[in-house]
């Protein structure tokens, strides 16, 4: 098993604020050389400077830019062994809107950009380092990708069509990718995240998130970004979990709003 620790790197996409923040943080505590993967520099320069990682101010939807901001990791703390990609954006529109006009083509695409090919850009690069490094398990495990799908690829709301078609898409890439990979070491799962206390969400209402909290069955609140953050470890540390989308999501199933 690949146990996270000082003699491992990381990178995390989105790492400036919410799921990504709070694996940072979740890993520095483990000892791990973190770098931040985030659009907004600023944030991911916070984030580093509490944890003691690296800020990569870089654009997902650019490979190569995901790819400059990778090589920058690697030369501060090593080859990657762990990437978690958190970046994503949840713009709205329905299909057609209450003015008869048609989902705006732009949105969509902005959607399908970061949370599909940004997704697909940092794993695909990541993998690729991980392939040239010396196994660390007997089993000759080389590396873990962690990636980030939501609810909403099973249970899509109304407005949500590009949300959930980008999430589908990366709970959907998770098993090929897992057994392209398999090969080379380096295990592939997703977390599908149900309602989180992420930026999406804090600037709500508190009677609004309370409201929201109470559709979840069991724990009835919302999610903590800590206990994704404890999902990823649990996931790099196990080494049987692979190929796998894991609902973390108190049970709850969406209804059409």
């Amino acid at each position: 098993m690949m146990r996270l620790g000082a003699d491992i790197a990381a990178v995390v996409t989105g790492g400036g604020s919410g799921l990504g923040a709070a694996t940072a943080r979740t890993l520095a505590r483990r000892g791990v050389k973190v770098g931040l993967l985030d659009l907004d520099g600023a944030a991911a320069e916070r984030v580093a400077a509490e944890t003691g990682g690296l800020a990569l101010p870089a654009d997902v939807t650019d490979p190569a830019s995901v790819a400059a901001a990778l090589a920058k990791a690697a030369a501060a703390h090593g080859p990657a062994r762990l990437l978690v990609a958190c970046a994503g954006i949840a713009t709205g529109a329905r299909t057609v809107d209450r003015e008869g006009r048609p989902h705006d083509a732009g949105i969509f695409g902005k959607v399908i950009a970061v949370n599909l090919l940004g997704t697909f850009h940092a794993a695909t690069q990541a993998a690729a380092a991980m392939a040239t490094l010396n196994p660390v398990t007997p089993d000759g495990e080389r590396g873990v990708i962690v990636t980030t799908a939501s609810v909403a690829a099973f249970e899509g709301q109304i407005g949500q069509i590009g949300y959930a078609a980008s999430k589908g898409a990366v709970a959907a890439m998770t098993l090929p990718m897992a057994r392209d990979l398999a090969a080379v070491g380096v295990r592939v799962v997703s977390i599908a995240p149900g309602l989180f206390l992420t930026p999406m969400l804090e600037g709500l209402p508190a009677e609004t998130q309370a409201s929201l909290g109470k559709q979840v069955p069991f724990p009835a609140r919302l999610g903590k970004p800590s206990e994704y953050a404890d999902l990823v470890v649990s996931i790099a540390e196990n080494p049987m979990l692979n190929g796998s989308v894991i609902r973390l999501d108190g049970a709850i199933r969406m209804g059409p709003r």
